[in-house]
């Protein structure tokens, strides 16, 4: 098989890959007809899913309620944190506004953002 086409084909090589894995580990040489097979068909299917199943970028707004959740903070406790209102932030998250150079770089040193998320 030269390229996975269709979702039948695709969940067949999943099916496959699970069957597989339980016959390859990390002793199992890269000669082994089962290591080779898994993993030709594990290229095909990363070659598959890239195509029909990208991988999206995280907006800003899903980033902030990331770093809120890890951080354990609430909207109105980032509110207090940048020296916005409440309502500002709910703008943030629901992607209605954007945040000035000045929460950018507060976003960056407070909630540990990398500036090239905020910036786009």
């Amino acid at each position: 098989m030269a390229k996975i086409n269709t979702e039948i084909q695709y969940e067949k090589a999943l099916e496959r890959i699970d069957e597989l894995l339980l016959l390859v580990d990390n002793q199992t040489s890269n000669k082994d007809k089962n290591f080779i097979e898994l993993d030709l068909l594990s290229d095909l299917v990363s070659e598959y899913e890239e195509i029909y199943f990208p991988v999206q970028k995280p907006s800003l707004p899903d980033i902030i309620r990331l770093r809120m959740a890890e951080l354990k903070i609430s909207q109105k406790k980032l509110a207090s944190i940048l020296n916005v209102s409440p309502s500002r932030i709910s703008e943030y998250l629901n992607g209605k506004s954007e945040p000035t150079l000045k929460i950018a770089r507060l976003l960056r040193d407070e909630l540990k953002i990398d500036a090239d998320i905020i910036l786009g």
